[in-house]
């Protein structure tokens, strides 16, 4: 039926609500009427549940994202410096000579002053291994009626292969030759040699030679051993004297063995501490008596520096010991009261305690004896020969166990030779 008049307007406005609800524009809803019309009220048509359109989100702008800055690129890594190449390990110039590696050679060094037996040719024995390594001297007769120390330093360098050899040994049997062609501890004009190092160009003739010797051959070296015997007609147990208050020296003397240590501080102008105020680590080995060949110390000390080789890392030969390194840091010596005829009662080595009889002097007069006794307890380190001896004499050297500390906390004591000598002529 169609609706027409009023009652057509009336009921087209439901229909046209429920259209618009159930289409696309259900979303906005209709302005509610201000004014209500006449007639009628027509009943509203709600909406199904189902199809009511939520509210419209509020617009917002869209989020901008912030810009990022663009990182620092990283400092290049600075290139390192290439490390310096090693130089070429090559012949050893030494007394205006070239010594090849892998080989030996016998030189001779001349003081060239021009003066008879001054100029007599010293024989030096230089062994340059085949590879790198560091540079040890020998050396031995600088005074010139030790002898047993030129039969080590003969051994010893006569027995490397420079071949299997990493280093240099440079070996000099008879610093004093001079000396030594007259069976005497002095040079020629009657000075101590060890008395003048590290010399002078311009002082006397003993300062000349010392000079000239340090600066052409020692000057060359890395390490040193001066090798000696006891003097004045007396003997030493085979025994390494060191500054044990160097580190280098310390470090050195731990490759021996077990040769004893004592510890010493070097006399002025000893080539050892000349050696060492120049830097170059060096001891004074001490073997035996003057004007002998000992044929049983000769061996030990021999061991000793073949096993200093070794632990120095130039050569192979390793060589065993069956007992710990006895070291000292402290010793005495035991002189005579009264002279006459010195008779020993005691072996180098022997311990000793307070009381033990270390020998006997006789006077050759009155045939009285007195017996001479040891103050402290120890070792005996060297002896005196038997032989007639003065009041004061000193007879006998005692190593003492003390430690490092306890030496530190006491005045030095003498260098060993000008306690034992009191006769050796210091340096003009």
């Amino acid at each position: 039926m169609l609706l027409q008049g009023p009652a057509a307007a009336r009921g087209l406005v439901p229909l046209v609500l429920l259209l618009a609800l159930s289409g696309p524009a259900a979303a906005q809803p209709a302005p509610a009427a201000t004014t209500a019309p006449s007639g009628p009220t027509p009943t509203p048509v709600a909406a199904p549940p189902d199809t009511a359109a939520p509210a419209a989100a509020p617009l917002t702008a869209p989020a901008v994202a912030p810009t990022a800055t663009p990182a620092a690129s990283p400092a290049p890594a600075p290139t390192p410096s290439p490390s310096p190449t090693p130089e070429p390990w090559a012949a050893l110039q030494i007394l205006d000579s070239a010594v090849p590696p892998g080989e030996m050679r016998r030189l001779a060094w001349r003081t060239g002053f021009g003066y008879g037996l001054v100029d007599e040719p010293v024989p030096v024995l230089v062994a340059r291994g085949s590879s790198r390594g560091p540079t040890l001297c020998l050396t031995a007769a600088v005074h010139g009626d030790e002898l047993n120390g030129i039969e080590i330093v003969r051994r010893v360098v006569s027995g490397i292969d420079p071949t299997a050899l990493k280093g240099t040994v440079i070996g000099v049997p008879i610093v004093n030759v001079h000396g030594f062609q007259r069976r005497s501890r002095y040079l020629p004009d009657r000075r101590d040699l060890n008395r003048y190092f590290p010399g002078d160009p311009e002082g006397s003739l003993a300062s000349r030679v010392a000079h000239d010797f340090f600066g052409r051959i020692i000057a060359q070296c890395e390490q040193l051993v001066d090798v000696h015997t006891g003097s004045f007609y007396r003997s030493n147990l085979p025994q390494l004297r060191a500054d044990l208050r160097e580190p280098a020296v310390v470090e050195m003397t731990k490759h021996f063995g077990a040769i004893t240590v004592l510890h010493s501080s070097a006399a002025d102008g000893t080539l050892r501490g000349a050696a060492v105020a120049a830097g170059i680590p060096a001891v004074t080995m001490e073997v035996g008596e003057p004007n002998r060949l000992q044929a049983d110390d000769v061996a030990l000390a021999v061991k000793g520096l073949e096993t200093l080789l070794a632990g120095m890392e130039m050569s192979g030969k390793r060589r065993l010991w069956d007992r710990a390194q006895p070291v000292f840091y402290e010793s005495r010596w035991v002189r005579v009261d009264r002279g006459g005829i010195l008779f020993s009662a005691v072996e180098l080595g022997q311990s000793v305690r307070p009381g033990d009889v270390l020998g006997t002097v006789t006077d050759p007069l009155s045939n009285v004896y007195t017996e001479i006794t040891a103050p402290i307890a120890g070792r005996v380190l060297g002896r005196a020969l038997n032989q007639f001896v003065m009041p004061g004499f000193a007879a006998f050297r005692i190593g003492i166990e003390t430690t490092e500390t306890e030496v530190a906390e006491e005045p030095p004591q003498p260098s060993d030779e000008a306690a034992a000598a009191d006769d050796d002529q210091p340096p003009n």
